[in-house]
């Protein structure tokens, strides 16, 4: 075994000195097959109209099963008439269309196993599909209208998804499919042979391009004409040999009447993408999806970064639809915008077959739903996992632990977790503690956990490869590691720990073994955590995975994975499965189960379903700040909600007011962590001078203040899909003024709406606000002043003040806000607090909301332990002028929407939680924009209650003004059970 004395500080040195530099990562030009499917694109738009793809279906072949549920047929391609494709067109019961081909009897195999580990299931066929058998073509038309149609044309092949006679998703309408199939490199060599005509013509028909078909190479109109990378290719000083040769995908999937498209995360950009095509591209490069280990990357770029979710949704005033291509290999993506009405994307894949998935929508509500019956929602987290993270790189001791836990309470300023990098472990062989500087771990978690809080610690996928380290030993025993090139004896790279190998999550046997690790009690066989608690979660990072000395700092993609696939085949997947066994583990660690904290950087299709992510190695500038935010909009869309950006920026030192205004940004993002490089300097928010400091803490005690609104909407997501920060064009779908927005955004359906201060010395925002088609002139609060600003019938901008002390946050007329206001030390110490309901009117005086609440912790709800209430406020009659508050119970009115999708038939409001908080009450209610001073207030068939009523200044209900503002003084009503406030005015 080498020293690690000089090659520890050598690896060090190789990720210190990669902050990001373009020649560290591969540009589409530099990877082969992306440069032979941007080629094949190029040829296309030369030859124009006279371009045809080579792929047909041959209609003797095309086969409807049995129960109607699907059609197959053979796909051939008239360059090489020996090869043979097959084609499969499914449509679930939920209308989503899943199209899959891959080559048949081929000399090795395609990776066919993504969609496995994305997919939470087989999806339900549909058994209410007739489909049509024609000469030309092959057709369906279904859904509850009968208004959606799946059409595959034959010659050439060309697939169709259809609402209303409008074609709305087209596979292949450009002729850029091309499915590389497996070759001899003997073969391969000479390409002479004549390719068969399509239909009794030239292969494309044109007659420019006939003179090239019969030249040397009669193939190069379509594939080139010249073998470009297919059996090795060299990046830098790496040389990546391809025993498979040439396998990549080759797709167009256009949008012919949607000119705007979100998605495929993750990416420094915008949220609505901006073109890689065309007369004037933002991008020269496509977008990549391979993830990367990119240090301080840039602010806007389509470079790769830490994910990859392959999922795009395309949009427009009429409807929204989208695609899922289950593809877990590197993937480059080009977008051009046609016009404001329709975009072309070509997407080009090293290897894989084609899988892909058609989600007819029609709006952004049903695309999330479609998408989350593929992959699943978001998990619901651990209520402490919502309240405030502090992170560094590192703090060096259990003292340093103590102390800063010391000054957060010193200061009165609530957290909930303290997290450890790196540097706890014994020369970074995880689970290990650095006695030296950690001498007693479990009694410094016990410590942070006496008032509520956790610990989370990272775990690396890198194992030391040293005899000291018995999770190496045993996995390499075990023979669970990656394996090299050869296929013989175990990877070995250069990470944190020096030379490591890493552990295969695509072989079962390394899963229970993995899991054993973090059991925190002595096991019969085998090594396990045993200085540790349920009180230490886990951070999962490193796991693209990182390899300091790998190209583009990653694995070789030649490297050897079970079932014999390469690394290539299944880079995109790896990370996933690393924190998918590691939130199993800290699951099963304990008996009863407590819900796990895991967060993970590199992530794909069906990461959700296992913890947070956060957007990685971010710079301390206002340029990432607000670009953070666009990032996570992006990963909320894709089914990443759980999502937040370090506050403050991992690099650099940011001035106080820049991180004031993080910590903003940080308030109102699902995950809320700070965190901060090995080598700046300290800034934890009680350093700061004031007035920055009380301005953090007024922060941090607002986001406080409003968990119950953030716990209630993770519900929502872990039901719909729905994402927790919803874009303006997801709140209103037909307002066009909308589609281009990612600086404002809304928190789930609670009515708030916020938008972050990203720019230097500001002191005023502009925010727009919207109309609903429905209701003209819709009111927004300012959640502090109760400024009501009016909107108008197609929407508007307004100025708004943002000070550094102030932020601009709105409640939207109509919505009814739970809060606890009570300041305490950690999430888990309000348990027991009353509530306070912000009722804000709408302009017809009505309002609703809703609360959800369960013990935070382990998995009761999952049988029915929570409480599920509905608060409206409406008029008693149509002309009335009595207002009457209400608290309904909503478990019992809709069971199959009460948690996780379970259908609760038999859930008791009288549940053993239920019961635990039965006499937690509302301690006030505050009711904005009320048309009149009350008369009486009261609990129905009860005492006149304390109230207090300051009339606002807004002259009508269409002009803008300080709304009124009734407040309700301890009603001595139970938040858990039906009561009814009238209010007469």
């Amino acid at each position: 075994m080498r020293s690690w004395t000089f090659l520890g500080v050598l690896s060090l040195l190789l990720v210190e000195s990669s902050a990001f530099k373009a020649h560290d990562f591969k540009t589409c030009s530099q990877s082969g097959f992306c440069r032979r499917g941007r080629a094949l694109s190029a040829r296309a738009k030369e030859a124009r109209s006279s371009w045809k793809s080579p792929y047909s279906v041959d209609a003797s072949s095309v086969a409807i099963s049995s129960d109607q549920a699907s059609f197959t047929a053979g796909v051939k391609s008239s360059l090489y008439p020996d090869i043979t494709f097959g084609l499969e067109v499914r449509v679930h019961d939920d209308g989503v269309v899943r199209v899959r081909m891959d080559e048949i009897g081929g000399l090795k195999k395609h990776y066919d196993e993504a969609a496995s580990w994305a997919l939470i299931a087989e999806p339900n066929i549909s058994r209410d599909i007739q489909w049509k058998t024609g000469k030309k073509e092959v057709r369906a038309v279904y859904g509850d209208k009968k208004d959606i149609e799946v059409l595959v044309e034959f010659a050439p092949l060309r697939v169709s998804l259809l609402r209303s006679g409008r074609e709305q998703i087209v596979l292949n309408g450009q002729g850029l499919l091309h499915m590389e199939h497996f070759r001899n490199k003997a073969a391969a060599e000479s390409k002479t042979e004549e390719p068969a005509a399509v239909e009794g013509e030239v292969a494309n028909g044109a007659e420019e391009v006939q003179t090239v078909i019969k030249s040397e190479n009669p193939r190069a109109w379509f594939e080139g004409d010249s073998e470009d990378a297919y059996w090795e290719e060299t990046f830098s000083s790496w040389t990546d040999s391809k025993p498979k040769g040439p396998e990549s995908l080759s797709i167009d999937i256009n949008f012919p009447n949607h000119g705007t498209v979100y998605g495929i995360p993750q990416h420094a950009t915008r949220l609505a993408l901006p073109s890689t095509t065309g007369d004037s591209p933002t991008f020269s490069d496509p977008y990549r999806l391979w993830n990367s280990d990119v240090f301080e990357y840039l602010a806007s770029s389509p470079v790769s970064l830490y994910g990859s979710i392959p999922v795009l949704h395309a949009h427009s005033t009429d409807t929204t639809v989208g695609i899922f291509d289950a593809v877990a290999s590197e993937t480059w993506i080009d977008i051009g915008h046609v016009s404001d009405k329709s975009t072309e994307t070509h997407w080009i894949s090293e290897s894989g077959i084609l899988d892909l998935f058609l989600m007819p929508g029609p709006t952004p509500e049903a695309i999330f739903k479609q998408y989350a019956r593929l992959t699943g929602t978001p998990v619901l987290p651990a209520a402490w996992s919502l309240g405030y993270h502090q992170c560094r790189w590192n703090y060096v001791s259990s003292d340093d632990v103590r102390s800063v836990q010391k000054r957060f309470d010193e200061e009165d300023m609530p957290v909930d977790v303290f997290w450890l990098d790196i540097e706890y472990s014994e020369d970074h062989k995880y689970f290990m503690w650095n006695d030296k500087t950690f001498p007693d771990p479990v009694e410094m978690v016990n410590d942070v956990a006496a008032v509520g809080r956790k610990m989370v610690v990272i775990v690396d996928p890198h194992l030391k490869r040293t005899s000291e380290y018995p999770a190496y030993q045993e996995a390499s025993k075990l023979e669970v590691l990656v394996k090299p090139p050869s296929g013989q004896g175990e990877y070995e790279g250069w990470c944190w720990s020096g030379s490591s190998s890493w552990t295969d999550f695509f072989n079962p046997a390394a899963w229970d073994w993995w899991k054993s690790l973090f059991k925190t009690y002595p096991l019969e066989s085998g090594w396990s955590w045993t200085k540790s608690t349920d009180a230490v979660h886990i951070w999962n990072d490193m796991n693209e995975p990182s390899v300091f000395n790998g190209p583009e700092i990653s694995m070789p993609r030649d490297n050897i994975h079970y079932g014999g696939w390469e690394h290539r085949d299944v880079h995109n997947i790896n990370g996933m499965l690393f924190s998918n066994h590691t939130y199993q583990a800290v699951a099963e660690r304990s008996d009863p189960r407590q819900r796990p904290f895991v967060l993970t950087r590199s992530f794909y299709a069906g990461s959700q379903r296992f913890g947070a992510m956060w957007t990685g190695d971010n710079l301390g500038t206002w340029e990432h700040m607000a670009v953070g935010i666009k990032m996570v909009l992006s990963n909320s869309i894709a089914g990443m909600s759980f999502a937040g950006s370090d506050v403050g920026g991992f690099f650099g030192n940011p001035e106080p007011e820049m991180l004031v205004r993080w910590y903003q940004v940080g308030a109102f993002a699902p995950f809320f962590r700070a965190h901060a490089h090995i080598d700046t300097k300290r800034r934890e928010p009680y350093l700061l001078d004031e007035p920055y400091k009380g301005i953090v803490r007024d922060i941090l005690r607002l986001r406080y203040t409003q968990l119950p609104v953030w716990y209630t909407a993770f519900r929502e997501t872990t039901v719909t899909g729905l994402p927790i920060l919803r874009p303006q064009y997801v709140m209103f779908p037909k307002d066009k003024n909308g589609f281009d927005i990612d600086d404002q955004y809304y928190i789930g359906s609670s009515g708030l709406l916020i938008k972050p201060v990203t720019t230097k010395d500001a002191t005023e925002a502009t925010v727009y606000i919207a109309e609903d088609q429905v209701s003209c002139f819709t009111v927004y609060y300012d959640y502090f002043t109760h400024h009501a600003y009016r909107g108008a019938s197609k929407g508007k901008e307004i100025t708004v003040p943002a000070a550094l002390h102030q932020i601009p946050l709105f409640v939207r007329g109509g919505s009814i806000l739970p809060t606890r206001e009570r300041p305490r030390r950690s999430s888990t110490l309000m348990k027991h607090d009353p509530f306070t309901l912000r009722v804000a009117l709408s302009k017809t005086g009505t309002a609703h909301g809703e609360l959800y609440l369960d013990d935070g912790e382990t998995y009761s709800h999952e049988k029915g332990q929570f409480i599920w209430r509905q608060f409206t406020a409406e008029k008693t009659a149509k002309k009335s002028k009595a207002l009457r508050i209400s608290s309904r119970d909503l478990a019992t009115e809709k069971p199959s929407e009460a948690v996780d999708g379970v259908a609760l038939t038999t859930f008791n409001p009288a549940n053993e939680f239920a019961k635990s908080i039965e006499d937690i009450r509302v301690e006030k209610i505050v009711v904005v924009g009320l048309n009149g001073k009350p008369s009486s207030v009261r609990v129905e068939g009860g005492a006149e209650l304390v109230w207090e009523y300051t009339p606002g200044h807004a002259a009508s209900e269409k002009k803008e003004g300080v709304a009124s503002l009734l407040s309700i003084k301890d009603p001595k009503v139970l938040v858990a059970k039906d009561w009814d406030i009238v209010v007469q005015y």
